[in-house]
């Protein structure tokens, strides 16, 4: 095997980095705790802290900056309290402004913290530094509710698609708001005779250009990071609560026009979903011809590459404890379950569309403080007009903590059609995957690593299926260092994972530099560079690929970020290859190499401010050619009701005769109407001449109760090339979550 410069320094780098991991592998920092009691008075959710209960809890203040210093209190006061009965934590929070003016993005529920001001509690009731519950509410008092994983290091980690039944309420004064809180236990998963939780509490400061946290944690680090929380300790042992029984119904009503072979379907589904707790530390998840929209349409993304781009799970099945299934493999490169897969499938003519599922079940969560389990198992439905098996899609999962924080996971995952089909390839009948990961943690989230081993098999082919990578992270508050090697043979392949390429070797080290200037509007700047390179299996090893990247990124104190890169692109194309996908356009030719360069510099405005704004410029060569683009995101708000945003994305490509150039255009503007905390109205249009589509969705949204919605959906599509119809519906669905 020929190896090249990169692969021997991106190994030398790794093995550096092994050697010198367990010389801080050990070293925690001084944990801050606060101890709960435990009460038997009711407490009034008024958003008013004056009863005497309140008076006996220990209180979370003292809070240190993380922005935009790590080394100086707070500069406004924050208080929080912690008090519980046997069936609930309640939290009290009290935070000092300057001004009455305080910042929210609108009244819906799961706001984004940087553009609300807002208070914020996590819970990580295991103590293993892996997962945690997460609970805000900003100053208008809407809430926000969410599951941590991957340690909290990066937000890939952080989903507010989990929904659970909890109440706030809040009150503002002209200086300052005040949350009350109430958390039922049994929502939460914890070990049964547990007496402390790790936790953390941090604000957004809107005003002050602020974020504070009470346990301390470096500038570098987001507020989420499970490697610097404090504990909390209850009075007395929590004892196991009553097992929460949920069972949520839907139903949905659609008239749509197809305007092709099928142009008329008026329908009624009916289906539901049945969550069940096991134990303290397992969900039982069952779904019955689910509708798995959430009557909500993906964005549109430009693709100029020759990969396939993955979108995020958004379904509430997929959500808790989705980690334990989606985090094996490589982030990017192999991934063996990527949950989007199910529900999707390609006809007969090899187009992809929406399968009908039959039902599902899952199993998830904690077994115990050291082990996790995961088991799924979904049927789809057979589509004969369109050559879909039905397949059952599972997967099993076993994780298991080793050393302080590190863990140990094995999985299994199985697509397979368990009837004779004339029109499936005996080829087609069933794939399985199985594999070994090792993920490596430091216990202040210092370093991150991660090993992997996995084989596929499927029908008349068992040899040679592997999938392997590892990677390491060293991350201070000045300084960061990465290094990667992944290898994905040719013959690898899972049908519910996401693999944009096989018969690969990639190598790749990264390295930035943080700098803290004490004076000035410069908040922080650092300099980072990066080299990946891929290099292909069934053509002797040859480099198909490197991006050579220099990166300058400026941070200011009132939250506006500067950045400026230049990139050296190598490519190799293996087959024919047209980046406009232009219809009848001439691609460009393989076996030829193509190298280019382009700079960018990129702008983005304080998100908190009610007119924001976010834009990137680039400009180079481009394969044989050259490509200018011009990105951004305009955002107006009228505080608290309206949001108005236009996302735009153009891309001029221009190769030389006979291949095609393009002006590549997205245009994307959405009007948003929260009219109180309880109606919803949004209107989403998106064009692209790219996919030949102006889309158009609208959807009303009544929460008539905690969890349990009517939505009125318009959804409109066009074809542009010869502006015509090509889909039309509406359809009212009625969602109820019910407590049994």
């Amino acid at each position: 095997m020929k190896c090249s410069i990169s692969l021997k320094t991106t190994i030398l780098v790794m093995l550096f980095i092994v050697l010198n991991l367990f010389k801080s592998y050990s070293q925690t920092q001084e944990k801050r705790s606060i101890f709960v009691k435990k009460i038997d008075q009711n407490v009034i959710l008024d958003g008013i802290l004056d009863e005497a209960l309140w008076d006996q809890a220990e209180i979370a203040t003292d809070f240190w900056q993380i922005f935009p210093t790590d080394s100086l209190r707070s500069s406004n006061e924050t208080i929080v309290k912690l008090l519980y009965d046997d069936t609930h934590i309640y939290i009290g929070a009290f935070a000092k402004g300057i001004g009455p003016d305080f910042r929210v993005s609108s009244l819906k529920r799961d706001y984004g913290a940087q553009s609300n001001d807002n208070v914020t509690v996590l819970f990580d009731t295991f103590r293993d530094g892996q997962n945690a519950f997460l609970f805000g509410v900003s100053a208008y008092g809407v809430q926000r509710e969410g599951l941590i994983s991957e340690r909290g290091t990066t937000v890939s980690g952080f989903s507010l698609t989990w929904d659970i039944k909890w109440q706030t309420a809040s009150t503002r004064n002209e200086d300052s708001f005040t949350i009350e809180i109430a958390i039922p236990l049994n929502s939460l998963k914890y070990p049964e005779g547990v007496q402390t939780w790790g936790f953390q509490t941090y604000r957004y400061d809107m005003q002050s250009n602020e974020r504070s946290s009470w346990s301390p944690l470096p500038q570098n680090q987001i507020p989420i990071n499970l490697g610097y929380l404090g504990e909390l300790v209850f009075e007395e042992p929590l004892t196991r609560n009553k097992t929460p029984l949920y069972f949520i119904p839907y139903t949905n009503a659609l008239s749509s026009n197809n305007f092709g072979d099928n142009p008329t379907n008026n329908s009624l589904t009916i289906g539901g979903d049945l969550k069940v707790a096991v134990g303290n530390g397992l969900n039982l998840d069952v779904t019955l011809n689910p509708d798995f929209s959430n009557v909500e349409i993906d964005n549109i993304i430009t693709n100029l590459t020759r990969f396939e781009i993955s979108l995020p799970e958004k379904r509430q099945f997929f959500i808790d404890n989705g980690d334990l299934f989606k985090n094996f493999g490589g982030s990017r490169e192999a991934v063996p379950f990527f949950s989007r897969r199910i529900g999707i499938a390609r006809d007969g003519e090899g187009n992809t569309i929406q399968n009908n599922i039959l039902g599902g079940v899952r199993l998830s969560g904690k077994i115990d403080e050291n082990w996790r389990l995961g088991v799924l198992s979904i049927q789809n439905q057979e589509d004969l007009s369109n050559q879909i098996a039905s397949n059952n899609n599972a997967m099993f999962a076993l994780q298991r903590k080793i050393f302080k924080q590190s863990q140990i996971g094995a999985f299994i995952v199985n697509r397979e059609s368990f009837k004779d089909y004339e029109f499936l390839e005996e080829k087609e009948r069933y794939n399985r995957v199985l594999g070994l990961d090792y993920n490596l943690n430091s216990a202040n989230n210092k370093w991150i690593g991660k090993f992997y081993t996995h084989k596929s098999f499927q029908p008349d082919d068992s040899k040679g299926n592997l999938s392997s990578g590892a990677s390491i992270i060293y991350n201070t508050r000045i300084w960061r260092f990465s290094s990667k090697w992944v290898y994905v043979d040719q013959d690898f392949r899972s049908d519910l994972g996401f693999i944009p390429r096989t018969g690969i070797i990639k190598t790749g080290i990264s390295g930035s530099r943080t700098f803290y200037p004490k004076k000035g509007s410069i908040n922080s700047h650092s300099i980072q560079l990066s080299n990946y390179s891929w290099q292909q299996k069934n053509l002797d090893y040859k480099k198909t690929d490197h991006s050579r990247r220099v990166e300058y990124n400026i941070e200011f104190k009132k939250l506006n970020q500067l950045r400026f890169s230049i990139r050296n692109q190598f490519v190799y194309l293996s087959n024919p290859f047209d980046p406009t996908r232009s219809e009848n356009g001439i691609p460009l030719p393989a076996k030829i190499d193509y190298s280019f360069n382009e700079w960018s510099v990129e702008y983005q405005s304080n998100v908190s401010r009610l007119f924001n704004f976010s834009s990137e410029l680039s400009y180079g060569s481009f394969f044989n050619g050259t490509r200018f683009s011009y990105q951004g995101n305009i955002q107006f708000r009228i505080q608290p009701k309206v949001v108005m945003s236009l996302l735009w994305d153009y891309n001029q490509v221009r190769l030389p005769e006979p291949y095609p150039s393009a002006n590549i255009i997205l245009v994307s503007p959405k009007i948003e109407f929260t009219l109180n905390k309880k109606l919803f109205w949004s209107t989403l249009a998106q064009y692209s001449n790219q996919s030949n589509n102006l889309g158009i969705n609208s959807r009303l949204q009544w929460r008539f109760a905690p969890l349990s919605d009517l939505y009125l959906v318009y959804n409109d599509n066009y074809y542009t090339r010869e502006f015509g119809p090509i889909f039309r519906s509406i359809n009212l669905k009625l969602t109820y979550w019910l407590s049994l």
